[in-house]
């Protein structure tokens, strides 16, 4: 035995110097490289030690696990004498990270690459090229083969060891390098069960046929594109071991065939000159032959279409013409296509009618869905078609964006779209297309007709022009009114955000006296207020009813003008919104003018009563006393009497007036001789609060001249007044 090994190590090392040998027969320079070492992770590969044989050519494995592998490389010249001249030439298979340097001054070389795609690199070398010397010796060049090798792994474990005669079955392969098995994508040929391998998505398929009854072996034989090493290192082989599944194979079941369109219509076209169909092979096809297609297995059943085969195609398909002659749907059952009556394959696809709309509704933002398919520029809604196979159509809405929504719908009866009409556009009505085609449905396009809050609306009656929706309550004027001006701010209605159009306004006038009796009562109606020029919509705001310059109460009133209304006179003003003009409630302002006046001047004639008087400076032997209570007196007195300026048409309690007074007019005393006398006087009055007393009681002081005395004096007393 240690002999043995003695000889197996010694033919190891022959057969190194032998590919050494072969290394640099096969070299431009036998002489340039003496040995070469290739690190890839932790492992090392040497030119002396690791060389096999490939198309009879040496070259040095090492085993990768990356495409992309990184990698050390030491090289050892045959001749370091020549200095550091060596080189690696560049190559698209690899980049050179680190330049290859000399060491210990030419002793070895060390230079550091990284590989470019290992599993699809053919033919990988490193070339080497020295420079020529001072001592003439010649440029040289030696290139060394490089073969990278690969441990690759192919598992397969079937959870379902069942098939059909006839029927397809696909498997999934599991691999540590699935890129490096080699595919098979034509069938194999002859087999109990044939099979062939594919790759999708990066996993690799099996697909299996079987070809005759009971339990059968698969023998599934793979191969790789990059080889691996056998016998120690010693033998390139591309084979992996075969892998041997056993099956149990039943007689055929009904195969399931699926097509490239699940959605057909049926009309005229489909059901004479039919539709190009794909359908899977079902390996008993006979080309230029119609199957007859109906919604049951058993024989007698409706005829739901016919299939014609036409060609195969590479793809291991069926290329048909499909005739159409009755609506299917997929969820009702499954199609079975027969020949002779007798059931061979199953498959599927919806045939519907062809499109229908039959009718269209609108909802708008925060409203329900109503038959009126009105819409207005700038505005988002949502319409709903409804009729017949309405999932297939490919609906447009010309010159709208479409919004996707979490809240559409889509189904064959109906579909929901949420569209936004753009604020310019310039058309009178929105088309529906269906792929291209209008469908005879639209939305008419309308001008936004919504009532603006009245703030547009200014009023002048005296002053500079205010919004009449500031002016709230009555309005106390205590000056002349000589017009009442309306004013429009056409500019304040239409807004970047908001829209609203043309403004149909109604005037409401009505002129009262003081005590609230009608003199005048006007109605104004359809004054139509347009945006101006600001607006985005101007353009289509035009309109020879829309008002232009200001409105004068004056021009309207025929009975009396402003300017003739007697004190407290009222003039009240209702501007509100034509409602019939309007699907919305509208706006409605109250301006209420009332002819305020401060002060209120009369002739007044009471009867004092029990008056006080004292005069003054009395004459020697008169008293100088006030004297006894007199009898009614009576006084004509030119007054003025304040009203309250925080209410309507309510005097003070208090006047002021000046008059004649004859005192005694009315002697109510036992003594003849009573004096009587005319006295001219300056009194002050207060009356009681009361406005509804018909006989009061008010309270006079004040001060005169007696004419007949001839003194002046002081009195007090209360007095009595009559209301009619």
């Amino acid at each position: 035995m240690l002999f043995l090994s003695w000889f197996r190590s010694l033919c190891a090392v022959a057969t190194s110097l032998l590919l050494l040998c072969a290394f640099t027969a096969t070299a431009q320079n036998p002489l340039l490289i003496r040995d070469l070492s290739l690190r890839t992770d932790t492992t090392s590969y040497t030119l002396s030690r690791n060389t096999v044989q490939v198309q009879n050519e040496p070259s040095l494995y090492f085993y990768y696990r990356q495409d992309d592998e990184t990698a050390e490389l030491l090289v050892y010249p045959q001749d370091t004498r020549r200095g550091p001249s060596l080189r690696l030439v560049r190559s698209a298979d690899f980049t050179l990270l680190d330049s290859l340097m000399a060491v210990d001054g030419g002793q070895y070389y060390r230079a550091k690459l990284r590989f470019k795609d290992l599993g699809a690199t053919r033919y990988l070398r490193l070339t080497f090229r020295q420079a020529p010397d001072s001592a003439g010796q010649a440029a040289q060049t030696q290139t060394i083969n490089l073969l990278p090798v690969t441990r690759t792994t192919l598992d397969f474990r079937p959870s379902d060891t069942e098939l059909f005669i006839g029927e397809e079955k696909v498997f999934t392969l599991t691999s540590n390098y699935p890129k490096n098995i080699r595919l098979s994508p034509e069938w194999t040929k002859g087999q109990d069960i044939d099979y062939r391998l594919d790759q999708e998505n990066g996993t690799l398929r099996l697909h299996v046929l079987p070809n005759a009854l009971g339990t059968r072996l698969l023998t599934l034989r793979p191969q790789t594109e990059r080889p691996f090493l056998t016998d120690n290192n010693r033998r390139v082989s591309y084979a992996l071991p075969p892998i041997r599944q056993e099956f149990t194979v039943k007689a055929t079941r009904l195969r399931f065939l699926s097509v490239d369109k699940k959605e057909l219509t049926l009309d005229d076209a489909s059901r004479m000159r039919g539709v190009e169909l794909i359908l899977d092979n079902g390996r008993t096809f006979d080309l230029k032959k119609t199957y007859r297609i109906e919604s049951q297995e058993e024989a007698g059943g409706a005829l739901i279409a016919e299939l014609f085969t036409r060609q195969y195609l590479t793809n291991d398909r069926v290329l048909c013409w499909l005739r159409v002659y009755n609506l299917h749907r997929q969820t009702e059952s499954y199609l079975y296509i027969k020949e002779n009556d007798q059931a061979k394959y199953i498959t599927n696809f919806n045939i519907t009618p062809k499109t229908n709309i039959t009718s269209v509704s609108v909802r708008h933002r925060g409203g329900d869905w109503n038959s009126n398919t009105t819409v207005n520029p700038g505005e988002t809604v949502d319409v709903r078609l409804d009729g017949e196979s309405l999932s297939r159509a490919r609906f447009h809405f010309e010159d709208v964006q479409v919004i996707p929504s979490d809240s559409s719908i889509r189904s064959d009866a109906s579909v929901v779209y949420r569209v936004q009409v753009p604020i310019t556009i310039d058309k009178k009505r929105i088309t529906i297309f269906n792929a291209g085609q209008p469908t005879g449905f639209g939305l008419p396009v309308r001008e936004f007709q919504r009532p603006h809050p009245l703030d547009f609306v200014g009023v002048t009656f005296g002053e500079a022009p205010r919004p009449v929706t500031r002016l709230n309550g009555p309005i106390l004027y205590d000056q002349t009114i000589r017009d009442v001006v309306f004013s429009f701010n056409s500019g304040a209605i239409d807004s970047e955000q908001q829209l609203y159009g043309k403004q149909y306004l109604t005037f409401e006038i009505r002129t009262q006296n003081a005590k609230g009796d009608l003199i005048e009562m006007r109605t104004v109606d359809n004054i139509v207020v347009c945006p101006d020029g600001s607006s985005v919509r101007a353009a289509f705001y035009q309109d020879k009813q829309c008002q232009v310059g200001n409105i004068s109460l004056n021009n309207l009133l025929s009975a009396r003008k402003t300017y003739d209304l007697d004190d407290w006179s009222k003039i009240i003003i209702t501007i509100k919104h034509n409602q019939a003009q309007y699907q919305e409630a509208g706006f409605t302002q109250r301006l209420e003018l009332v002819l305020q006046r401060r002060v209120k001047f009369d002739i007044d004639i009471s009867f004092p009563a029990g008056l006080l008087t004292k005069q003054l400076n009395p004459k020697a032997g008169e008293s100088n006393n006030y004297t006894a209570f007199s009898g009614i007196s009576l006084a004509t007195l030119a007054q003025f009497s304040f009203y309250n300026p925080n209410k309507i048409n309510k005097l003070r309690p208090y006047k002021i007036g000046a008059g004649f007074v004859a005192l005694n007019a009315f002697n109510l005393s036992q003594d003849a001789n009573k004096s009587r006398d005319l006295g001219l006087v300056i009194l002050g009055s207060v009356y009681p609060t009361r406005s509804d007393a018909k006989l009061t009681f008010p309270l006079y002081l004040g001060g005169g001249y007696l004419m007949n005395a001839g003194k002046a004096f002081f009195l007090f007393g209360p007095g009595i007044g009559v209301r009619l």
